[in-house]
């Protein structure tokens, strides 16, 4: 697979507060080093990288795919529980309609849905759902989370609900490869739950630093956002240091999988 062809879908900059820590004029220099054409940012809740990066992406002759990666209560946006969950799932703009509907959801995110995260709900997905194009996320997406708990109908249940909000040909299983055990769980029975539904296949890269020696600087980041020092052996932290932009030869599955 050429450069060319290959697009990050689930990419993090530095406006995924104390998470991301690419910086958009160095992320959009080094996606046209390594030959896209393409390229998508998906922050934490926000479009607070929209503008900045749709000038500077374009100044360079890329095409920026405005997206973000929604947090999804499962109670509902308007459930202030502590015992509420949310899911992750990846909102990316198809069209001048998907952007606005995208702007709708995550305004209402922070006017209604706001508790410790930017929530928002399927209620709201389905009435803001044209022009959208959605990834099911990583391992804290909804489908992950059923196939890891080795419960497959919940995961078809979960798919076909996704579906059928956004459309056929709209929705896809998101599967990724930064080394991780559960990943190696799942990413067969996602190829499974792909087969049985007709629902395709997208393999991403969760990429939160630029290159792979930034993970100790991306660590250092953590330990400001938890308040935790890098000694600490029970902090959260990332597995290892796979988490990063790379180019088509280091995702050799970065490439929409036809089932």
């Amino acid at each position: 697979m050429s450069a060319e062809q290959f697009v990050h879908l689930h990419l993090h900059t530095d406006y995924s507060l104390l998470d991301g820590a690419c910086q958009i004029p160095a992320l959009v220099e080094r996606a046209e080093g390594l030959g896209m054409r393409a390229l998508a940012v998906t922050d934490h809740g926000n479009l607070f990288a929209a503008l900045p990066f749709h000038r500077a992406a374009t100044a360079r002759g890329l095409k920026p795919i405005i997206g973000c990666e929604a947090y999804i209560s499962q109670k509902g946006r308007f459930c202030r529980d502590e015992s509420d969950r949310y899911n992750h799932l990846v909102l990316l703009c198809a069209s001048p309609q998907g952007y606005r509907n995208l702007i709708q959801l995550v305004s209402a995110g922070y006017l209604e849905g706001f508790y410790y995260k930017p929530r928002i709900d399927k209620d709201l997905l389905a009435r803001h759902a044209e022009g959208l194009i959605a990834l099911s996320a990583c391992l804290r997406g909804e489908v992950a989370e059923a196939l890891l708990a080795e419960n497959m109908d919940e995961g078809r249940r979960v798919a076909y609900q996704l579906q059928d909000i956004f459309g056929k040909g709209n929705f896809f299983l998101e599967m990724q490869d930064q080394g991780l055990e559960q990943e190696k769980r799942i990413n067969p029975r996602l190829v499974e739950l792909s087969q049985q539904t007709g629902i395709p296949l997208v393999a991403t890269n969760d990429s939160h630093y630029l290159c792979e020696d930034d993970a100790p600087a991306h660590d250092t980041l953590l330990c400001i956002q938890t308040g935790r020092t890098r000694g600490d052996s029970k902090r959260m932290r990332f597995a290892n240091n796979q988490f990063f932009v790379k180019s088509a030869e280091d995702t050799p599955r970065g490439t929409v999988i036809q089932t």
